[in-house]
This record gives structure tokens, sequence and C-alpha cells, in this order.
């Protein structure tokens, strides 16, 4: 099969340029024989507008499957093959071995040397109708990864527990496939791009906080409806997701609905509340909605699997970890909207938002800019750190001596090797209401020495302060003679460099 160009990513797809460039590598790719790829990521994050730019861009075929029964399925499949095909009369596909394997026939060698795109959209709906469909599309992949094919077929779906099932354990498309992306939401800088904002960092900050990188937020869902400046932001939070009339007033509780693992919405929705009321432990969790941490372990396991909910290790204590809420919506949903769903329903938007300050702040807003901080030191921020970048994370450091527990919000350790120690490369704080002073700087610099102590290597360790509203006089003159950087919102969004690099 001949190399061919890869397509051009087209002007209109905003971002994304990582995801079409696997994309059309994995098209392009001069392989005489079959290829699959998996796609998936939760909804609204835009994966079927990509898809269809790439089938608009390299020609192929395109299936968008709908809920329904497993005849009406193949219906709609055998009529959107026929026409593609050109044909004047529908196919009529007795089984879907029978639609499978005539697909594939389309991409056998003599019917061009071309490779040939098969995108099957929300293939999950295929899936519970037809169960036998992973095993079918088996068969005829180890078919044509032996004989010589031209097919690229690209299953996609939103049910991403269902689309991450399709290759583990003993799936049966366990090891066929050559692509497996996950579409993300956008990173802070991208959604600032995005909703026209990035001029303007504080109310950047806040909007990522509320709605984060889901790109169907802005145009799909609220036409538009930006704020217009900072001094908009409450009025755009109580007129669209406050508001009862916006379709994200009820966003929160669909994505929970829309996963094929989640059964009992009640006992899920009680899970992200107690991330949201700041329990992120596994046994602060399970006191919160008074269960046994035991029978924790299944809703725990899906939200993970759902990408709704993350585990992260503490990068100081093997063996302990937190649970930090993913999709910013849903953690500001469990904060501030369902406790006051009645009086949100009954129109008390402004009312509810105006007693919400002190919640958003330490629940939704302080949480996010904590993670922020750390996407900030693992993208722009590495050109920073003097050292190859090692594990990013945060943790806790004891202090036996003053009986108390440093928390550090971004730190970075390069694991050790051999004789070598782990090293400290940067111990960072962040705080989103508060300016930060010595006293801040302090507290890292006790932590350092604290880990010294433990044995870890600290001899080229950086001091951060991560600061949404600024940083003392007395802070900034010691920032100056170096060895501390000074991070604000202006930095954090490529507007001003920090304050200082570190040795």
């Amino acid at each position: 099969m001949q190399r061919h160009a890869r397509p051009d990513k087209p002007s209109r797809l905003f971002d994304r340029g990582a995801e079409w460039d696997a994309l059309s590598a994995f098209v392009s790719r001069p392989l005489p024989h079959a290829m699959l790829g998996i796609v998936s990521g939760r909804r609204r994050m835009g994966k079927t507008y990509l898809l269809r730019a790439l089938v608009e861009q390299c020609g192929g075929f395109y299936f968008g499957a709908t809920a329904g029964t497993e005849a009406e399925s193949l219906r709609q499949f055998s009529a959107a093959l026929a026409e593609h095909q050109g044909s004047p009369v529908p196919f009529t596909f007795a089984t879907w071995d029978d639609a499978i394997s005539y697909l594939f026939g389309l991409a056998v060698p003599g019917r061009g040397d071309s490779p040939f795109l098969v995108v099957i959209d929300e293939f999950p709906y295929l899936a519970k109708v037809a169960p036998e469909l992973p095993s079918l599309i088996q068969r005829v992949i180890d078919r044509f990864q032996v004989d010589e094919s031209g097919m690229r077929l690209l299953l996609c779906g939103s049910a991403t527990s269902v689309m991450g099932g399709l290759l583990a354990s003993t799936a049966p498309l366990r090891g066929r496939a050559q692509l497996e992306l996950v579409v993300r939401p956008f990173g802070y800088r991208a959604a600032a791009d995005f909703w026209g904002v990035a001029d303007e960092p504080a109310l950047a900050a806040r909007l990522h906080a509320v709605v984060g990188g889901t790109p169907a937020y802005r145009r799909q869902f609220l036409a538009d409806d930006v704020p217009a400046a900072l001094e908009d932001f409450d009025d755009w939070v109580c007129r669209t997701v406050l508001s009862p009339f916006s379709p994200l007033f009820r966003e929160a509780r669909y994505l929970l609905a829309e996963e094929a693992d989640i059964r009992d919405t009640a006992l899920y929705h009680s899970v992200l509340a107690a991330v949201a009321q700041g329990n992120t432990t596994r046994g602060g969790i399970a006191g919160y909605i008074g269960r046994k941490s035991v029978d924790i372990s299944h809703p725990l396991n899906v939200l993970e699997d759902s990408h709704l909910l993350a585990r992260e290790s503490d990068i100081f204590r093997a063996g302990k970890s937190r649970y930090r809420t993913i999709e910013p919506l849903i953690n500001f949903y469990e904060a501030v909207m369902r406790p006051a769903w009645a009086r949100l329903e009954s129109g008390q938007a402004a009312e509810v938002w105006g007693q919400s300050a002190e919640r958003f702040a330490a629940q939704v807003a302080g949480p996010h800019f904590e993670a922020v901080c750390r996407e900030y030191v693992l993208g722009p921020g590495r050109s920073l750190l003097s050292t190859s970048l090692g594990e990013v994370g945060s943790g806790v450091v004891a202090d036996p001596k003053g009986r108390r527990q440093i928390e550090i919000d971004v730190a970075v350790v390069e694991p050790g090797s051999g004789a070598s120690r782990s090293a400290v490369a940067l111990l960072g704080e962040v705080k989103w209401g508060t300016v930060m002073g010595m006293n801040h700087l302090e507290r890292l610099g006790r932590a350092r020495d604290l880990l010294a102590g433990r044995g870890m290597d600290t001899a080229r360790c950086g001091l951060a302060c991560f600061s949404a509203v600024g940083f003392s006089d007395a802070l900034r003159a010691e920032a100056e003679g170096g060895g501390v950087l000074l991070i604000g919102l202006d930095e954090l969004y490529g507007r001003a460099m920090p304050t200082a690099l570190l040795p």
C-alpha cells in the first residue's frame, strides 16, 4: 500500500492538534493490513465533530448509532452503508455477521490502493443490543491482519467504561487495536482561548472552575453566552448554570445517568458530594455517606473508570491517596447546587449564589486552582525546573516537632534509581483567595528540611508560591534573590513570566 499524505486539520477545528495527528497517522499509515482504533471520552467533548471532520478530509464511511433494537440498528446501518456505496436500494443484511463481512470486503485489494476509513460512532448502543459485535469484529480483524486489507476501523463511544472494556482483560478485541485515543476536555489555557477570555485571567480561572474545558458548553448549550467581563461573572452564573431554564442546570445529573455501569445514582451523588465537602480519603468518603470503606469500592472504581473521579497518590507517603472530582461542573453541582436544589428550581438563583461565595471559594475554586497549578507545572512550567521533570503531585509532610502536617499542593519528585536517592525538585503551596507572605514560604522551607531529614535529596529543591490574588512585598523581595517562584494568574495564563527562575 502506498504512503498517502496526512490530511490537514480543518481550520474550524479548535485545538485538538495532538488528537488530529494521532488520527491522521492512523488513517495514513501504509500498512497493508486492517487496523483498529478505539476513540472514547465523555459526552460533549467533540468526538463526533472531530471524527466527522476526519471522514470529510479522508473520505470513508461514517455511521452514528442510536439507541434502538437490534433489528432497527442493523436496518439503519444497512441503509447508511447502501447510501455510501451509491446503491439505489437499501442493503438487506440478515445478521451483523453479514454486515461486518460485507464492510470489510470493501477494503480488500482491488478496491483501490487508499486506506478505507470507517467510523462507527456511539458503538456502545450497538454492543448493547448485539453483544456479539466485538467478537465478530475480532474474527474479521484477525483475518485481515494476515490477509491484505486497507480497512481503518474506528469505534467511538461516550460510555467510557464500556469503551475501556473493549480492550480489557479477556475482551475479544484485547490486543487488536493500533490506536486507543481518549478525547479529554481542553486544558485550562486552551479553554480560556476557546471562551475568548484569555486576556482576563481572573475571569478565565473562575469560568474554568465552573464549566471546565468541555467544548459543547459554550456553543451548543449556551449559544455563545460568555461573561463579558469579570464584573459579569456573577450574573452569568445565575442566568446559565443556576437557571432552571438552562441546559447546564441538570447537566451534572445527566453526566452520571449516562454511564452504563451506574445504577444507583443517589449513591454516586453521595460519593461525589463527600469529595466536594473535603472528604477526599476512602475512609472520609465512607464516613460521610454512612457506609463501610469496603462497601464503596465499586462506586469509586466506576467513577474512576468514567473519568469523573481521580485517585491521586500522596507523593510523599506510600499507600496513601486522595480522591478528586475531575469534572468541574459536577463538583460545582455537588458543592453549590445540590444543597439548594429546591430553591434553585423555584428561581432563587441570585439569592443562592449570593450566599455561596465562601463555599465556592473553599470547595470549588480553591481545589480546582490547585489542580490547575499542577497542570501548569506539567506543561508550561516545566521549563522553570533545572532538572528533568519527575512525578508531579501533592502530598503531606509530617512535622512531629511542630505537631502538624504540612500540606504540599504542588510537588515534583524524581524517583531514585540504584544507589541514588529520590530527589525533590519543587515544593509549592497554592492559595486561591489569600495574599501569600513569608509565613507560607517558611512553611515550605520547613517541609524541605523535614524531607531532607528523611533521606531525600533536596539540594536542588526550589520553592514556589501560587496565588490567585497576589503576594506580599516581603515575599516579592525574597523572591528577587532567586530560588523562589511566585506564580500568579498572569503567569499561569502566559501573560507574564514568573518572578524568578529556580537554580
